[in-house]
């Protein structure tokens, strides 16, 4: 597969990375031994970034990528995040965005423990504290680069200002922000002009729109009583049915290329920059086949001008985060 320089300290990653959170819960029923297959098939097939955090279970993402590297570790980049909010040992969490210094130095350890090693490749503050200054956030987080426990820095949904002053207390690799057709805003936020000015990489997280662009959620009745999409409200009755509207233009464009909608989404956000890299989500083999081959199906001019005009940001029904999710800086 194709790699990609994430940022300009040295960081390179396949042009396609896994996001594991799903491999653990949020999105329907888990089985660890299909997601520990996935994680093995993505290496065979050139994936090497996963991304995981320590909120996601909490902890049994980690633990569960963790296991799935025993023995591959040294092929593979581990991006995890901390500070999403607030949790002890136990996984009970205990407050919100947390971005102290000392909590910084606890997560990281914490997290080396959950991965069982002995270094985190990418390591993102997952929301901002707006209680603590940035520049004490990432004065911590450079000093566990200096110390060799974390490799290279970045910061997950972040507005253009917090990008800058993060940058300047230490370096960082990556923004990482949710990305697709359904969910433009980094465009018109400043946000991708302001890392590309930097030299900073962009990672897109739900490039798929949550599976709502592969076709897999056509009703909001039809999502499990767990999904976490109950949460978004893109994914409400009266707005899933608006949304299914600009969907349909999508799914006409990839019947006439012969293509799945999904493959066609995710190669629209690969064709973004070569400093962008998507990390679709799967718990399965299948998928992630299908999420690969898109990878490898550059699009041309026409199908770009035909999506761009097919989709426009501002009609997207619903905001694309929930109104809990606390750190994202609107």
């Amino acid at each position: 597969m194709e790699k990609r320089a994430i940022g300009g300290q040295g960081l390179t990653t396949s042009a396609l990375g896994l996001g594991c959170m799903g491999m653990t819960g949020s999105y329907g029923p888990v089985d660890d031994a299909e997601s520990t297959a996935t994680i093995h098939r993505a290496i065979d097939l050139g994936v090497n970034m996963f991304d995981t955090a320590d909120v996601y279970g909490p902890f049994t993402n980690e633990r569960l990528l963790g296991r799935a590297l025993a023995g591959r570790r040294d092929k593979v980049i581990v991006a995890t995040k901390f500070g999403g909010a607030e949790m002890d040992d136990a996984g009970t969490v205990t407050g919100g965005a947390n971005g102290r210094p000392e909590y910084v130095r606890a997560s990281v350890e914490r997290s080396l423990r959950n991965l069982n090693t002995d270094r985190i490749d990418l390591y993102y503050q997952h929301r901002v504290d707006p209680k603590v200054p940035v520049e004490e956030t990432f004065g911590a987080l450079g000093e566990l680069v200096a110390a060799g426990k974390v490799r290279y820095l970045g910061i997950s949904e972040a507005r253009s200002g917090t990008i800058r002053r993060a940058h300047a207390a230490a370096p960082l690799s990556a923004v990482e922000s949710e990305y697709s057709l359904f969910s433009r805003d980094v465009e018109s936020n400043g946000v991708l002009e302001t890392v590309r000015e930097l030299g900073i990489g962009f990672v897109g997280y739900a490039p798929l729109g949550r599976g709502f662009l592969t076709g897999a959620v056509r009703s909001a009745s039809a999502l499990g009583p767990t999904d976490l999409r109950r949460i978004f409200p893109r994914f409400e009755e009266e707005n899933l049915e608006a949304n299914l509207a600009l969907l349909r233009r999508i799914e006409k464009i990839a019947a006439d290329l012969g293509v799945g909608g999904g493959r066609l989404a995710l190669a629209w956000v690969l064709a973004q920059g070569e400093d962008i890299v998507p990390i679709p989500g799967t718990r399965r083999r299948t998928h992630l086949t299908e999420n690969v081959e898109a990878a490898t199906a550059p699009l041309d001019a026409d199908t770009l001008a035909a999506l761009a005009e097919a989709v426009s940001g501002g009609e997207i029904a619903g905001a694309r985060t929930s109104p809990q999710d606390a750190g994202i800086e609107r």
